[in-house]
């Protein structure tokens, strides 16, 4: 699974670095994915992450 925040869509809350920040960082006022697989450990929470971004602006894509 590799996660994708969409740029357009993003508003910065912080939420996902927040919940899962191995996975999901601040660069400015926008949220970035780390490129690549998340590691199976970090999936629940990359998971919950995604769910909670109130805007849907993060796509968790099953390779």
């Amino acid at each position: 699974m590799i996660a994708y925040v969409d740029p357009q869509t993003c508003i910065g809350c912080t939420r996902c670095a927040e919940l899962c920040p191995e996975i999901f960082e601040m660069q400015g006022i926008l949220a970035m994915a780390q490129p690549g697989q998340i590691p199976g450990e970090y999936a629940a929470r990359a998971a919950e992450a995604a769910q909670s971004c109130p805007v849907d602006a993060i796509r968790l894509i099953n390779c």
